[in-house]
């Protein structure tokens, strides 16, 4: 059996990607970690945690942290079972940053009404969310992969639907043209070569697997804008094409601002992920997202 204090001095260094910030977080001596975590590496027989800047923890290290994380919801939500002081419940949540800006927002009010519950967001791309499970940094994630990850329960959230769009002087600039099919697009002949794009970060493929799709190049200048709102911005400013949500068009498709650069929009099937444990917290937290998913 390993000793809770061993599995949390784990998971804080992890956390704090040093030994040092483990004993600020832990209220200890970073000698105390230190011996706490060699403790664990003894008993298992296996280094679990790679001493550099940042600390990381090895494959043997990642599942004793998520078993840390789990160990510490479960007694804490023992305790409020049996009427004792629970202290924080930390709920870790990996979510993509569109559904945080639109749907998941429902999500943060709910457990804004909660007490006594720490929500933690890791915000990634949905095609890399599940990793983070994997490695025992959080206990659920929305993300584009329905294979289960290990000791994980699976729902499906739908789907976050993107459009292709440009802003018109920029496709006319670049020598792209409006296509036959009015000012809504979508857009005839496009030099993709030297039309620039704009992606959320190096995670974000979905541009990139969209070209290459339909033949076509990766152009030279691609804009890195990481936020939802600022890189629909981005786009409607001209710095280059992007993938929008639905809810970010506004009329602008309409007016002849932006303009289509294909017919059909990108859908994007989400799944939501989740430990298989017995525990109300995250029994609440799945109730919470299946709702602002069916109605958001």
């Amino acid at each position: 059996m390993y000793a809770p204090a061993q599995l949390a001095a784990l998971v804080a260094v992890v956390d704090g990607g040093t030994f040092e910030a483990a004993a600020r977080a832990l209220h200890v001596t970073p000698s105390a970690v230190s011996q706490r975590v060699r403790a664990l590496e003894s008993q298992v027989g296996q280094v679990l945690v790679t001493r550099a800047a940042p600390c990381r923890a090895t494959a043997s290290g990642e599942v004793l942290v998520a078993l840390g994380r789990q160990t510490a919801l479960l007694a804490a939500e023992t305790a409020q079972r049996l009427g004792g002081r629970t202290g924080v419940r930390r709920a870790a949540v990996a979510v993509n940053a569109d559904s945080l800006a639109t749907w998941f927002r429902a999500v943060v009010a709910e457990v804004a009404r909660w007490e006594d519950v720490a929500l933690e967001l890791h915000v990634r791309d949905q095609d890399v969310t599940t990793r983070l499970l994997r490695e025992g940094r959080v206990l659920a994630a929305v993300t584009s992969d329905p294979a289960p990850v290990q000791g994980c329960a699976v729902r499906p959230l739908g789907t976050i639907r993107y459009h292709p769009v440009v802003a018109r002087p920029l496709l006319e600039r670049v020598g792209g043209s409006p296509g036959s099919r009015g000012p809504a697009g979508p857009a005839g002949r496009v030099d993709w070569s030297r039309l620039p794009l704009v992606h959320f970060d190096a995670a974000d493929a979905l541009q990139h697997d969209w070209l290459a799709a339909r033949g076509h190049p990766v152009p030279e200048v691609v804009h890195r804008v990481p936020t939802t709102a600022d890189l629909a911005e981005a786009v409607r400013c001209g710095l280059g094409w992007g993938m929008l949500l639905d809810g970010q068009l506004g009329d602008d498709l309409e007016a002849g601002r932006l303009v289509r650069l294909g017919p059909d929009p990108v859908l994007v099937p989400l799944h939501w992920q989740r430990w298989r444990v017995d525990s109300p917290l995250l029994d609440d937290l799945t109730t919470a997202v299946l709702r602002a998913a069916s109605t958001g």
